[in-house]
């Protein structure tokens, strides 16, 4: 088995306002394996999106801890390319950041945006690229500094249903053919049953770990292929109960 790259043991995590306090989540505790894709769902207003700010150290714990080994990139659920810049300089965009904006990390990062199919579009601007093309360009963006672990915020749900299906078996493609360790967060139960190895419910906020599941479609990470499959059918029905007592 592989070794843990992300672990929250008993994580709260406590919002103070001028209202009063509000608990997003409760002695949360899950962990993630090296080279795993976990999703994580939830009811709306959960504190789903609040687990991805832990897990990239934006908010710290109330009580509790989360260990984690590595870097993050964070994939959101707009693409935010910068409309003034070429593909290629959107791409470039977190090394500059960083100061990471060296010719070899440069060489690396138009290399995936080549073997990903975007080689053409390098000096296009993102208005005249597809909806799809522009989040596969924000995942190399992602790619880009090397992360570790990518945290994936619902990175779909801006896209219509067609196209949504296409970039899920892309970003599924290209997150397996590098290796990478990925946590998404989304609404959408076909979507975490399409992409995960292994899905995280949680509880109505407070969030806890209310479920979690490891899914049995063998060698069969492609998402479509998936869809065909006679246990998505069944995972549906499992995760819907599930979110919905």
């Amino acid at each position: 088995m592989k070794n843990e790259i992300l672990r929250f043991e008993n994580v709260t995590l406590t919002y103070h306002t001028k209202r009063g306090e509000t608990t997003a989540t409760d002695a949360l505790t899950f962990s993630v394996r090296e080279g795993e894709f976990v999703a994580v769902i939830g009811p709306s207003g959960c504190g789903k999106t609040t687990v991805l700010s832990l897990a990239a150290g934006l908010l710290t714990p109330s009580s509790g801890e989360v260990t984690r080994r590595g870097s993050c990139g964070y994939m959101l659920q707009k693409d935010e390319l910068f409309p003034w810049r070429t593909i290629e300089k959107n791409i470039f965009l977190p090394l500059e950041i960083k100061r990471q904006n060296t010719a070899e990390r440069r060489e690396r990062a138009i290399g995936l945006a080549k073997k990903y199919g975007l080689g053409d579009f390098l000096l296009s601007y993102p208005p005249q690229l597809s909806g799809g093309m522009r989040q596969r360009a924000a995942l190399i963006r992602t790619l880009a500094t090397e992360p570790d672990i990518l945290l994936l915020d619902e990175p779909f749900s801006a896209l219509d249903y067609q196209t949504r299906l296409n970039v899920c078996e892309d970003v599924s493609s290209i997150i397996r053919s590098e290796e990478k360790t990925a946590i998404l967060i989304t609404h959408d139960i076909s979507e975490a049953v399409s992409l995960a190895d292994r899905i995280i419910v949680l509880t109505k906020r407070p969030a806890r770990v209310a479920f979690e599941h490891e899914l049995d479609f063998g060698d069969e990470n492609r998402p479509i292929k998936r869809r065909e499959k006679p246990q998505f059918s069944a995972w549906f029905e499992i995760l819907w109960k599930e979110l919905n007592t």
